[in-house]
């Protein structure tokens, strides 16, 4: 079983559209949304959610009210102010540390597992997808991001799906830790700007650290040219192979409002470079290239006539 992963070193380089546009052309795959902060990979496939699962993490104080004696040493004891009298008046500030439930001379307080989401399992119109939704000021969303990962994971092996597909989380950080640990290949969407430029260098970084093969695909390349080409020396000088460069397109914008992937909403020259983009992945990967949706796809809209 192989893992792709899309990564960017900042947001808004295109890395969901990329992300799908892959996935409509992949044969047998499960495809995993590791965006959990702002998951959007379900609105451009079609999801149909089929199962619903609670996610768990961290822990936060339950205190029982008939044993409480208000003696106030947990107000006192409480360095981040969510207690009052013996009340969690403020349940966003406790961090969870359990000060509070160890010191408690009554043992009024109990540490309980917190929600911190939830995680999906859908229907799409390219097939199972994995996602998740992570509550409102919650952390450990590297947590949850591992969590779909080996739920991918069980459904690849028991459906014997030679692919997974990951669109990752932008950034550096945990999340994007999390997302990258033990994956085949990682795909690096970048735009040729200044500050993608910057985080680009980052991101590779960071995958080195984990001895994973990098690979990068440029979008929106045509919008800066020299921006474009400087990319393309690093690229080179890093021994980093380039495996698309993708147009600026307004048709993106058009497939998102459309709720479809770029590929649906047909652009011949974006087309083809995609297309070109997944035949370098797959080769890389040594997995089939062809899909025969996306066949019937390119039929029916004519594209590369």
């Amino acid at each position: 079983m192989k893992e792709l992963v899309i990564v960017s070193g900042k947001g808004g380089t295109g890395k969901t559209s990329i992300s799908a546009a892959l996935a409509c052309q992949a044969p047998q795959k499960v495809m995993v949304d590791c965006d959990v902060d702002a998951a959007n990979f379900h609105l451009v496939s079609g999801a149909t959610i089929k199962e619903t699962h609670v996610f768990t993490a961290g822990f936060q104080p339950h205190i029982d009210v008939q044993v409480c004696t208000h003696c106030g040493k947990c107000t006192d004891l409480c360095r981040f102010g969510a207690i009052t009298a013996g009340v969690i008046t403020t349940p966003l500030d406790c961090e969870g540390c359990g000060v509070c439930a160890f010191n408690c001379p009554e043992h009024a307080i109990a540490m309980q597992e917190k929600q911190a989401g939830h995680w999906f399992i859908s229907d799409t119109r390219f097939g199972c997808l994995i996602h998740a939704e992570l509550g409102l000021a919650i952390e450990n969303s590297g947590k949850l991001v591992s969590k779909v990962r080996q739920e991918a994971k069980k459904i690849a092996t028991a459906g014997h799906l030679p692919l997974i597909i990951t669109d990752g989380p932008p950034g550096i950080g945990c999340p994007a830790i999390a997302a990258l640990s033990g994956a085949t290949l990682a795909l690096a969407v970048v735009e040729p700007s200044l500050s993608s430029m910057h985080d680009l260098a980052r991101l590779a970084d960071l995958v080195a650290h984990f001895k994973l093969p990098l690979a990068v695909c440029i979008n929106k390349s045509t919008l800066h040219p020299e921006n474009t080409e400087q990319i393309r020396t690093w690229c080179h000088s890093k021994d980093i192979p380039i495996f698309g460069q993708i147009p600026y397109s307004d048709t993106f914008r058009s497939a998102i409002q459309a709720g479809k992937t770029v590929l649906e909403v047909v652009d011949g020259n974006v087309t083809e470079e995609l297309t070109g983009l997944w035949q370098n992945i797959a080769s890389r990967l040594n997995i089939p290239q062809n899909d025969r949706k996306f066949d019937s796809l390119r039929r029916k809209f004519n594209i590369f006539r």
